[in-house]
């Protein structure tokens, strides 16, 4: 068991067609934190694709970074894999995720918590026993009129969002780095706007 590394896991769904989905937004911050880093994605074992790295150089925290290969609603079973395959404790696993209670671009980190009905943390919950892991929470707003929520997260987002969706998933990504190196109170303390 590694007490000094971290797992960060960024949600989304694989392919193509998804990429720029508002649901895909974990695995838009953890391009930026593998490039940041200069580590690219393999695929693992444990259907996932990682990037073993260091946050803050040589001497910095031991990061895994990692993307499920499975669809959102069946991600437990490859972030159970990671955190039983590098010998995670859950409070060294962190989850990034959009938010549809949240405004676009608003961040909130925390520590454990509900799943509010988000089918990729229901499975984690359900997969790892426990709800107390990290999560940086990343706001995608509610869905227009009376669209279905679930058609809203796999839409992509709008041309007025992605004017500045580069500059929050940078911030986002700051917000994870800020919370593996220095704590869930001083990250919230800059990030939880």
């Amino acid at each position: 068991m590694s007490e000094d590394r971290w797992l960060v896991i960024g949600l989304g769904n694989p392919g193509p067609e998804y990429l720029a989905n508002r649901h895909n937004i974990g695995f838009l911050v953890l391009d930026v934190l593998a490039e940041r880093t200069g580590s690219s994605f393999k695929g693992h074992r444990m259907r996932a694709e990682a990037a073993e790295t260091r946050f803050g150089g040589p001497g910095g925290a031991r990061v895994v970074l990692a993307r499920p290969r499975s669809f959102m609603n069946e991600s437990g079973g490859p972030v159970a894999g990671l955190v039983g395959y590098y010998g995670i404790p859950p409070e060294r696993l962190v989850v990034v995720h959009d938010e549809l209670d949240l405004p676009f671009a608003t961040l909130r980190l925390k520590l454990g918590g509900g799943d509010n009905g988000h089918n990729g943390l229901k499975s984690i919950r359900r997969s790892l026993g426990t709800g107390d892991f990290f999560r940086v929470r990343f706001g995608i707003g509610r869905p227009p009129g009376r669209m279905d929520a679930a058609t809203y997260v796999l839409r992509d987002f709008s041309s007025t969002e992605r004017k500045d969706l580069d500059l929050e998933i940078d911030r986002a990504a700051d917000a994870v780095e800020m919370l593996v190196a220095d704590g869930l109170e001083k990250a919230q303390n800059a990030f939880n706007s």
